[in-house]
């Protein structure tokens, strides 16, 4: 079941990082945008480290507060359910 969960981890960070790095390019093209709801959804799915890495690296949604508080919620939320999954295993 553990490797199962890694490589779920792994998959989701990778989705995650690309949705992110994804928006950035439309951004800059002046182009059609993933919806936030979208970014968080990876974010609260797992992805959370995918999404800081690649809000850090590309320099993208960091100026929002909102969205960075979300971000925030949402790794929280994946350290209770690991601690909560790592409990139960």
């Amino acid at each position: 079941m553990i490797r199962y969960l890694a490589v779920y981890f792994i998959i989701i960070n990778v989705v995650s990082f690309a949705l992110f790095y994804a928006d950035k390019q439309k951004a800059r093209k002046d182009r059609w945008r993933i919806e936030e709801k979208t970014l968080h959804i990876t974010s609260f799915l797992g992805g959370t480290p995918g999404s800081i890495a690649a809000m850090i690296l590309f320099h993208h949604k960091t100026r929002k507060a909102g969205f960075v508080a979300i971000t925030i919620i949402a790794l929280l939320f994946n350290i209770l359910a690991v601690y909560g999954l790592y409990t139960m295993i």
